[in-house]
């Protein structure tokens, strides 16, 4: 794929490549983690590193859109083994104190330049600097991405422990800054290894789904996102599809589990894996360890037919089945003429049923990712229909608030005197609350999220989504190239920050597992600069130059609706006490 396919294109020669090279991917599969090879070394400016005023946080990397920068906890074979320009320290705090060394890895060849990293680092550990001083870099961070193991000391479901996770998401074509890459790459850190993704049409899909040259990698074991696009319109019940498909396949052999361990043949080590497995069905941490453990159980169980025939001719076996020894010899080598791999007894064909379809068996995390474009406006009527499924599944809208992959038009998440196409002198109408809307049915777990405002929040929310048993919508404030912030996508997470601050964007999560207290309104009251905040943003300013007596009205009424809304909230947080 990379040498025959990736290459080429790459070159723009492309056209040149023969129906034939396309042959081994004619089903429209593409080889996941291509993205790593491009090495495109596009910026003239990356980050440096500092570990000695580091402070271990990771936020660089928590923030990081394309997952250029990492850390890494080494233990002593792997620190002996780095390169020797491998920039090692000791722990500050945690359990990797005393146990393991660390660093911050960065890939300058992969690296977008964006400088985010730069912006949100509490102890100025990071500069930019000129991409030649840097490029004996990458092969430390090959090495830290090759050979350095995860360890589980130290990963976990927070800012930092999320960092030590492979993010499966990296590399991708999104702009320097992207927003929407930064929650996708996170949340495959989270889940990946056992995530699907459907992903409506929309720059989520332009940067997730390249020909040839895919972003959503895999681990050392092979398992990563499977991903696949649909178009606007259907995104949300192709996603339910996609669900419904595999939970199909997996109830079936759950039907198959739980009649292998009431048979007498099943030895009691299968019957102990299959019950865990059981046992841990709807959960989805829980289950990866049960279903690697069951599958494993059932490839050491079954029995080869080859073993059979050599097990019939003992002594022991003429012990065991006396005269019925020679016939069940003969059926053996009757079945292994006709092509069977194993024993035929009730136990191993189960066995072999299920081990069949054994990528079914750990439960999956589903998600249907797209932008407001496509939740808030074309594909909005799927949205409504599978959120009101009840299914488990996870929808995650990237709100840039306009059609950010289609040039810029006004959408319905976009606000009171945003500038876009066909709103040129200023959108007139409020933005429609669509979490608002998917709360009314009342099992639908449903948060708003900005990353750069409240990491804690945003990682409590993603959890909360998918340890939820039925469906759940998270909406991801996402500062685009589109708003043409003052100073560029370098301050993207800091616009995120300013925009909660003033109010202009609200933080609360809607829980219905919970028995009270089910709305949480993670904002605090706006402490002013919201028309500071409008004026940062040429998608508001330009008004004021081009029609001021209309800008002014408009912005007005935008704080106004924005004062509202959060008076609004605060009864909710009364209402579902």
């Amino acid at each position: 794929m990379v040498r025959n396919i990736m290459e080429p294109v790459g070159r723009m020669n492309g056209d040149s490549l023969p129906v034939s090279a396309f042959v081994d991917y004619a089903d429209g599969t593409f080889q996941q983690g291509a993205a790593a090879y491009e090495k495109r070394g596009v910026s003239a400016f990356v980050p440096q590193w500092n570990a000695e005023t580091c402070a271990q946080c990771n936020q660089c990397a928590f923030v990081c859109p394309h997952a250029t920068i990492r850390p890494f906890a080494l233990n002593e074979e792997e620190a002996a083994a780095a390169p020797e320009n491998a920039n090692l320290v000791d722990f500050r705090a945690g359990k990797g104190k005393g146990l393991y060394k660390y660093t911050m890895a960065i890939s300058p060849l992969d690296c977008m330049g964006c400088g985010v990293c730069v912006n949100v680092c509490p102890t100025k550990s990071l500069k930019m600097v000129g991409l030649e001083s840097q490029e004996d870099e990458q092969r430390v961070f090959d090495y830290m991405t090759a050979k350095v193991s995860e360890k589980p000391e130290v990963k976990n479901d927070t800012v930092i422990g999320s960092q030590f996770k492979q993010p499966y998401l990296e590399f991708s074509g999104s702009c320097a800054g992207c927003a929407e890459t930064s929650y996708a790459r996170l949340v495959t850190q989270l889940f990946g290894d056992h995530m699907m993704i459907s992903n409506a049409t929309g720059c989520s899909s332009i940067w997730g789904g390249p020909a040839a040259t895919s972003p959503y990698t895999v681990n050392k074991e092979g398992h990563g996102p499977s991903w696949a696009n649909s178009l606007f319109e259907d995104n949300a019940e192709h996603g339910l599809g996609l669900y419904l498909g595999q939970k199909k396949i997996r109830d079936d052999l759950k039907v198959k589990a739980e009649q292998l361990v009431t048979l007498p043949g099943c030895c009691v080590e299968l019957k102990q894996a299959a019950r865990n497995w059981l046992e841990t069905y709807n959960d989805t941490d829980a289950n990866q360890a049960a279903a690697k453990a069951f599958i494993k159980e059932l490839e050491e169980d079954i029995l080869p037919v080859d073993d059979c025939i050599s097990f019939f001719r003992t002594d022991m076996a003429k012990e065991l089945f006396g005269g019925k020894t020679e016939e069940i010899l003969a059926h053996m080598e009757q079945i292994k003429s006709e092509g069977a791999a194993h024993c035929d007894c009730p136990a191993c064909s189960l066995a072999a049923e299920i081990l069949e379809k054994k990528d079914y068996l750990n439960k999956k995390s589903c998600w249907i990712f797209g932008g407001d474009g496509w939740a808030f406006d074309i594909g909005f009527g799927g949205v409504d229909h599978v959120l009101a499924s009840g299914e488990d599944v996870n929808i995650f809208v990237f709100n840039t608030e306009v059609y950010s992959n289609t040039g810029g038009q006004a959408s319905k998440a976009s606000n009171i005197g945003q500038v876009a196409q066909f709103a040129a002198a200023g959108k007139e109408i409020k933005s429609k609350s669509l979490a608002e809307m998917a709360m009314t049915y009342g099992y639908v777990y449903v948060a708003q999220i900005a990353m750069g405002a409240n990491k804690v929040q945003t990682l409590a929310a993603i959890t909360e989504a998918e340890a939820y048993p039925g469906p759940s919508l998270i909406i991801a404030y996402s500062p685009c190239e589109m708003h043409s912030i003052k100073g560029g996508m370098t301050n993207c997470q800091k616009e995120m920050d300013k925009a909660v601050k003033c109010g202009y964007w609200n933080l609360f999560r809607y829980n219905p597992a919970k028995n009270s207290e089910k709305f949480t309104l993670d904002s605090k009251l706006p402490a002013g600069g919201y028309r500071e905040f409008l004026m940062n943003e040429a998608r508001y300013s330009r008004l004021t130059r081009e029609f001021p007596g209309r800008a002014e009205a408009l912005f007005e009424e935008n704080e106004a609706n924005a004062k509202a809304r959060y008076e609004h909230l605060q009864r909710l947080v009364e209402m579902y006490k």
